[in-house]
């Protein structure tokens, strides 16, 4: 009778092989498991860092366009629907702003409020308060500040305000705010403007 010991040796090698393949196979789907879990973990608190960047930030630029609209201080003074609508003035304006610290900052803004004579109206610098109410977007604003009135009247002024400003998201807000001006020749008047904020 012949041995066997021929198959039964290529029977546990063969077992041995297809074991050695299936362990092979078990510990690389293991690793990719363990890679993606670890990407994936990496991505979420990736997320999870920029939902939790302020809103509001330090090291801030902003780019304002806005629609304006003066009135001069009779007009504040007795206040009425055709006083506004026959002694106000509408314009168009820009500004740029710098926030070194989250509540802190530096503006300069420039309005035009018609078409004949000079380009720009009035252009102005402000320092500009402002305080972030948690993380709900809005943030009510003081400024102060002064600046040249080149159309009408070539005059130097003075100007404090209030306003606010709401974000959409970290890089778009809308700002709505008024202040009054002190020429250094003639009455006082006062300034609204609307518009948006683009953040950088």
């Amino acid at each position: 009778m012949k041995s066997n010991y021929p198959l039964v040796r290529t029977m546990v090698a063969g077992l041995l092989l297809a074991a050695s393949t299936a362990l092979h196979a078990a510990d690389t789907d293991s690793t990719n498991t363990q890679s993606n879990a670890t990407m994936q973990a990496s991505r979420h608190d990736q997320v999870m860092t920029n939902n939790l960047e302020p809103i509001y930030r330090s090291c801030e630029v902003s780019l304002d366009g806005f629609g304006m609209g003066s009135v001069g201080s009779y007009t504040l003074a007795h206040p009425s629907n055709d006083r506004i609508r026959s002694n106000s003035k509408g314009g168009v304006g820009v500004g740029l702003n710098y926030f070194m610290t989250r509540y802190v900052g530096l503006g300069a803004e420039a309005y035009s409020q018609n078409t004949t004579g000079t380009f720009i109206d009035n252009a102005s610098g402000n320092l500009l308060l402002r305080l972030p109410l948690g993380e709900s977007g809005f943030a009510p604003y003081v400024l102060g500040g002064g600046g040249h009135q080149f159309e009408a009247a070539k005059l130097w002024f003075g100007q404090a305000g209030v306003g606010l400003e709401y974000r959409f998201c970290h890089n778009v807000g809308l700002i709505v705010d008024a202040r009054a001006v002190w020429p250094n020749e003639t009455k006082c008047y006062g300034v609204g403007r609307v518009g948006l904020r683009l953040a950088f």
